[in-house]
């Protein structure tokens, strides 16, 4: 590892604990703070996320979070009314910037919760964690609240994998890790680069391109990187996450998408063919595999900053 890793990590990577929340309350001095959980057909979790972050961060005894928004990106279940009941406003992602045709994938709704919202800092969540802990809200955000010099926080976890502690997280020991350390050393300190809980100020993140898929955390870090420069990074360890695993052929696609959002960031150049097959056992009774061919994510939107609509919106 270079050294100027590890000494990053002994200066910008702390535990949740190391903020109590009166601390990061008497920190807060106007700032505004907006958690942002993207969801797709996410029932089953999504409300106990939003009742923990409305009873435990948004009180009048700890006014921390100021806007808690869902951005249901087509779900089929009731995620969308779960949600709202729960306590949070959501808003469909076609319903923002219907200017520019919705495109799936998380990077998307990512990008356009920036217009959905208003904070001074951005805090993401995933919509599909199981025993979710106020500390992953109050861990990101706090080092933006308390130090001026830093612009974007990773929380950091371990990630069993069913019962096994210590397994999940294989996309980012099989791809993520490896194209970071090879071809960003500086970023090798993260320990969960690929996580979903994430909290930056609104200032850097309208500067930056989103990857309209899988390839988004990958692709913000890398970026963050480029515009702020490490010391303006951190990561904050909240303990574990427990989540909905996909499967293994889920993980390919995902895989796809990180390595094509690297390799854009390396040369800017393109596939030759930006697509993946992968082969599934024939279920109508057949003895072999049948190929399924997937696109992977190539579109990229731009940063927020340059959106008209958006621009008009800060001069007003």
């Amino acid at each position: 590892m270079l050294e100027e890793v590890e000494r990053w990590l002994g200066r910008r990577s702390w535990s949740v604990a190391d903020r109590p929340l009166d601390q990061i309350l008497a920190a807060k001095r106007g700032t505004t703070v907006s958690v942002v959980l993207p969801a797709l057909d996410e029932e089953a979790t999504v409300g106990d996320i939003v009742s923990v972050i409305r009873r435990e961060l948004m009180s009048e005894a700890v006014p921390l979070v100021d806007e808690l928004v869902v951005i249901d990106s087509g779900s089929t279940d009731r995620t969308a009314e779960v949600a709202a009941a729960a306590g949070a406003r959501v808003v469909a992602r076609d319903e923002v910037l219907p200017r520019i045709p919705a495109v799936p994938g998380k990077g998307e709704v990512l990008w356009r919760s920036l217009m959905a919202t208003s904070g001074d800092v951005v805090c993401f969540v995933d919509a599909d964690l199981r025993d979710f802990s106020a500390d992953f809200v109050t861990g990101i955000v706090g080092p933006l609240l308390t130090d001026p010099d830093v612009d974007f926080v990773k929380a950091m976890y371990d990630r069993p994998l069913g019962d096994t502690p210590g397994q999940g997280g294989r996309v980012t020991e099989l791809v993520a890790r490896p194209l970071l350390n090879l071809h960003w050393p500086l970023l090798a300190g993260f320990v969960q680069p690929l996580g979903g809980e994430y909290a930056a100020r609104r200032s850097l993140l309208e500067r930056l391109p989103f990857p309209v898929g899988y390839g988004v955390e990958l692709g913000l870090l890398v970026d963050a990187l480029h515009t702020v420069g490490l010391d303006a990074l951190a990561q904050v360890d909240v303990g574990v996450r427990k989540h909905r695993h996909q499967s293994g052929q889920a993980l390919g696609r995902m895989a796809a998408a990180i390595y094509r959002t690297a390799q854009v960031r390396l040369s800017r150049g393109h596939l030759v063919r930006p697509w993946l097959t992968q082969f599934e056992r024939d279920e109508e009774g057949g003895t072999g595999f049948v190929p399924r061919t997937y696109p992977v994510d190539t579109e990229e939107r731009p940063p927020m900053a340059e959106i008209a609509e958006y621009a008009r919106r800060r001069v007003a």
